[in-house]
């Protein structure tokens, strides 16, 4: 299988080599999408995979690249063993960088992987970790049928329809009773009819623009159709997707009934063309009583719109789920991606590393100072984030889904179901439109 992934990767030495600037960010979203971030920083490059006292990790977010290496700093007085740091973010490609890396002889010995698409390029040259003590402590990790627990999880994202507590509350809306359409249908009827009282532009900010917002409707949206009230392990739909485009229809049914309710509630001054930037500043500004968003949202609204936020009384958030079927009680989390030990490298070490990562003294500094959320369940520590807390709610209450869009077919919602999500919104059609051509557009993917 190695023999296989060299013989690709020489194919396009050339390309690999001067790999340094690739697919651009995502406009806020970064569920599943953090292996194409980029400039370098911190470690050289040209320097080698880690010796027996030292170990290199190539990380990817390179806005915790600071905190990275606090942790490095600590671990070396803690075991002697040096840990360099080389972070990357803000536009190079660094799956396309890491093979270069693997053509130069130059690989890490932890490297970050985004999805299934990126842990392919690897295939059985990553460790298997499953008999890690972290493995057993969290629901995150990313699991190969054939080669096991090949990605350590560093943080935890949430896809859930998100709201605005404070607005919640003077509407007197209980959010843990949303869990069935018609209860959902309720409160966004009460919501609208209470608009102008609670300063409301809008009962929901969702966007179905198909060209820059794709990802928000055919990855995360749709996510809740492959997985929304389902136990972590259950694959029915991806399953049923990932064999020739097939669906459920009836389900497909009540998720297209829901997503009418979000064009029918919805801001339309965005519902079709609106922006990523202009959704979460609307929702930070209390405009919005939901908004269709997931986690990630929490860092734009205290940073680049925490003046407006904090305008806004800074209000309390929290998360229902998508519930297009009565007794829906589940968001979805994932790690947004991995990081992965190099079984050439130093694994050994790398793996010593990892698991300090996962237990108390590397976790205070990942959440309450990277801002990360962890994904560990014994982890004490919360994040200084709007959504922290409700996240580390339904994690201890057993109440999460998979994000098993991670496993689609490349392409399927940038070139095919964002779409059709836009049509609809955008009035060209109705909820059984939406079934049929949805079902169309899968099997010509599937079928391509």
């Amino acid at each position: 299988m190695k023999r296989k992934v060299i013989a690709t990767l020489l194919t396009a030495t050339m390309v690999m080599s001067l790999a340094a600037c690739g697919g651009g960010g995502d406009n806020g979203s970064s569920g599943g999408d953090a292996g194409d971030s980029g400039a370098s920083s911190g470690a050289d490059s040209g320097s080698s995979g880690g010796s027996g006292d030292s170990i290199r990790l190539v990380n990817g977010k390179i806005e915790v690249d600071a905190q990275l290496k606090k942790l490095a700093e600590m671990y070396k007085e803690e075991t002697g063993i040096t840990v360099e740091i080389e972070s990357m973010g803000g536009g190079i490609d660094i799956q396309g960088t890491l093979k270069g890396y693997y053509q130069a002889d130059n690989m890490p010995d932890i490297f970050v992987n985004g999805g299934s698409t990126d842990f392919g390029n690897w295939e059985g040259m990553l460790e298997d970790m499953s008999g890690e003590a972290w493995a057993s402590d969290t629901d995150a990790a990313y699991v190969d049928e054939e080669y096991g627990t090949i990605g350590f999880p560093y943080t935890v994202e949430a896809v859930g329809l998100a709201y605005n507590a404070d607005i919640l509350e003077k509407a007197e809306i209980d959010p843990a009773t949303l869990t069935s359409p018609d209860k959902i249908e309720e409160a966004f009827k009460t919501l609208d009819s209470k608009k102008g009282d609670l300063g409301l532009d809008a009962v929901v900010g969702y966007c179905a623009e198909a060209t820059n917002l794709y990802w928000l409707t055919g990855n995360h949206l749709f996510a809740n159709y492959i997985d929304g009230g389902l136990d972590r392990d259950d694959s029915t739909y991806i399953d049923m997707l990932n064999d020739g485009g097939k669906v459920d229809e009836a389900r497909l049914t009540n998720f297209a009934k829901f997503v009418g309710l979000l064009n029918q509630y919805s801001d339309p001054a965005l519902l079709v063309s609106g922006t990523y930037d202009q959704q979460i500043l609307n929702f930070a500004s209390g405009k919005y009583a939901f908004v269709t968003q997931g986690s990630w949202i929490g860092a734009t609204m205290t940073s680049t719109d925490a003046e407006a936020y904090e305008s806004a009384g800074s209000f309390k958030v929290g998360m229902i789920p998508y519930a297009f079927e009565d007794g829906m009680d589940t968001i979805l989390t994932n790690s947004p991606s991995w990081w992965s030990v190099f079984s050439d490298g130093n694994a050994e070490e790398a793996k010593k590393f990892l698991q300090w990562c996962s237990e108390s003294a590397a976790q205070q500094v990942l959440v309450e100072e990277a801002g990360f959320i962890s994904p560990f369940a014994s982890c004490e520590y919360v994040a200084n984030d709007p959504f922290a807390q409700t996240i580390v709610d339904y994690q201890s209450a057993g109440k999460t889904s998979a994000w098993h869009w991670l496993s689609m077919k490349e392409g399927l919602a940038q070139n095919y179901t964002g779409q059709v999500f836009n049509d609809y919104a955008a009035g060209n059609l109705d909820t059984e439109g939406f079934v049929k051509t949805m079902q169309q557009v899968i099997q010509s993917c599937y079928s391509n």
